[in-house]
């Protein structure tokens, strides 16, 4: 059977930078191995399902190995799809997920996310991550991911993981996030999952869910600029909120198509 596929770069205001992500539009669930299948095939760090719920959209996540608990640019994406390929006129959606209730609201061309908040608590470092850093953090923190907080942003752009070392741990569904305070904005960051097909991601959406209250508590501010410091580089535009963290970008569509899968059998 044919079904709609779409890749768009989230938390970008141009195409090839941000995150790619896919977004396929179903009318009922496909056997989560097919889900599975889809994501793996399309070869990006996240790809987005929804389907029609209620007075929203049910939504899940996949990477090429897993189902994900929570996916910020995914979400991005999949909401742009939705507002601009399927024409929706509201102002704010709502997807159910694994995570709870979460609302996106338009904000011109911006997109705001509203995610739950997980604040990192202090944690002691692995020996894996230890092994695998060229430079040790100043403090270590944990929510889903590792937290490893650095001085400067310096560091965060020069940082070396060794992979081979670093995929001794499993943190499914986490990962190890680096930050620092930023130079032209309030915070930087790079993260990177262990034993993932993608290793470094691009923009992590659902890691500022620990890095937009750890900032906040440290900087005394409730609004904050961040940026993700990959190759292709992303910009967030922070809240926080108390119990949910608000974080906003732009997102470019980079194709609209179809595909080819197997029957719902």
């Amino acid at each position: 059977m044919q079904l709609p596929l779409y890749q768009i770069d989230a938390f970008t205001d141009r195409l090839f930078g941000g995150n790619p992500a896919c977004v396929m539009p179903l009318q009922e669930w496909l056997p989560d191995g097919l889900l599975l299948e889809i994501a793996r095939e399309n070869a990006v760090a996240e790809t987005a399902f929804f389907i029609p719920q209620g007075d929203g959209f049910a939504l899940r996540w996949f990477t090429p190995e897993i189902e994900m608990d929570l996916c910020g640019h995914a979400t991005l994406a999949a909401a742009h799809a939705i507002r601009t390929i399927h024409a929706y006129n509201g102002d704010t959606l709502h997807f159910h997920s694994r995570s709870g209730l979460l609302k996106v609201t338009f904000e011109g061309e911006r997109y705001a996310l509203s995610f739950p908040s997980r604040k990192p608590a202090p944690a002691t470092l692995p020996v894996e991550i230890a092994e695998s850093l060229d430079r040790m953090p100043v403090a270590v923190l944990k929510a889903r991911d590792y937290v490893l907080v650095y001085n400067t942003e310096t560091d965060i752009r020069q940082i070396q993981i060794n992979r081979q070392l670093l995929d001794r741990i499993n943190l499914d569904p986490g990962g190890v996030v680096v930050t620092a305070p930023g130079e032209d904005c309030d915070f930087v960051s790079r993260y990177f999952t262990p034993q993932a097909s993608i290793f470094e991601d691009p923009v992590t959406g659902s890691a500022h869910c620990s890095l937009i209250p750890y900032w906040r508590e440290r900087l005394h501010k409730t609004e904050l600029l961040a940026r993700q410091l990959s190759d292709r580089g992303g910009t967030l535009y922070c809240t926080d909120e108390g119990a949910t963290v608000k974080m906003a970008g732009y997102a470019r569509t980079y194709f609209t198509g179809t595909c080819e899968v197997p029957g719902n059998q």
